[in-house]
């Protein structure tokens, strides 16, 4: 059955897998830190995700990769809010925003975003949960342990794909308790979050089991340092090729979304990979 979200009145159709592009706001992303952080830079790369053929984009003004400090609410709305603005005026796909924090959540929703896409599965802002109810927006709940700052002191797991499945499910209960409709929800794994590189192969090799959980899987592989470790490729922006490979092995696997910074290889790699099913 194919389901629509409704993104603050931007269609999100995922009646096939859809591509969410990527747009670092940040002087520190892992891969492309500082390369959008200028509003006219952000604004010229989201209209080239649009003609590529993303499907929504996920703008994020923190960075979350291992280590990343964590900035202040201040300084993300700062980094955030004229972009959006730009985006959204200009560009008419849905608009994903990449926080925890329901201050930002709130603001930029008020400028068109659509889709929330916490790292912290709505638990590092205590206003976040209640939040999300009443704005009536679409969520994405990723599994993480800890923070960004310490979650690679986190990636001994007994079985991984037991306890992400047991965690997402716990988030979706409570999502659903809290007020936020079952299908406003999606899920994400959390590739390469309190995961070394044998977490992330099981998680991906039994990914079709988080479907039990019975809500969108998002999943996010693009570029990561599995990706260079599987490939022997250090510089991040050079995995590209790498990236679609895990990207078309996930969509086989049930993801409905795939979280890419590499949009036009993405999308083609999809329609052979559609057209050849």
């Amino acid at each position: 059955m194919t389901l629509t979200l409704d993104c603050n009145g931007r269609p999100l159709v995922l009646g096939r897998p859809c591509v969410m592009g990527v747009l670092n706001i940040t002087p520190d992303s892992f891969s492309d830190g500082g390369t959008y952080l200028p509003a006219d830079a952000a604004l010229v790369r989201a209209k080239r995700m649009w003609e590529e053929g993303a499907d929504i984009i996920d703008i994020g003004a923190e960075s979350t990769r291992p280590g990343a400090p964590a900035v202040t609410q201040e300084e993300e709305l700062r980094r955030l809010l004229p972009v959006l603005e730009a985006v959204a005026a200009e560009v008419p796909l849905p608009i994903s925003i990449d926080t925890s924090k329901a201050a930002v959540m709130r603001a930029a929703w008020s400028l068109g975003a659509g889709l929330m896409n916490d790292v912290t599965a709505l638990r590092a802002d205590p206003l976040a949960l209640e939040t999300i109810a009443g704005l009536g927006v679409p969520v994405c709940l990723m599994h993480m342990r800890g923070t960004p700052q310490n979650m690679q002191e986190n990636t001994h797991y007994r079985d991984v794909v037991a306890e992400v499945k047991d965690f997402l499910f716990e988030r979706v209960a409570q999502c659903v308790a809290a007020g936020i409709p079952r299908h406003h929800l999606l899920v994400d794994p959390g590739f390469g979050f309190a995961k070394d590189l044998e977490a992330n192969r099981t998680l991906l090799r039994h990914l079709d089991d988080l479907a039990s959980i019975e809500v969108p899987l998002l999943v996010g592989l693009s570029r990561k340092r599995m990706i260079g470790e599987l490939s022997g490729v250090e510089s991040a922006s050079e995995r590209v090729a790498g990236s679609v490979a895990a990207a078309l092995w996930a969509v086989s696997r049930g993801a409905c979304i795939v979280r890419v910074h590499d949009v036009a290889e993405t999308v083609q790699a999809l329609r052979v990979w559609r057209g050849l099913s």
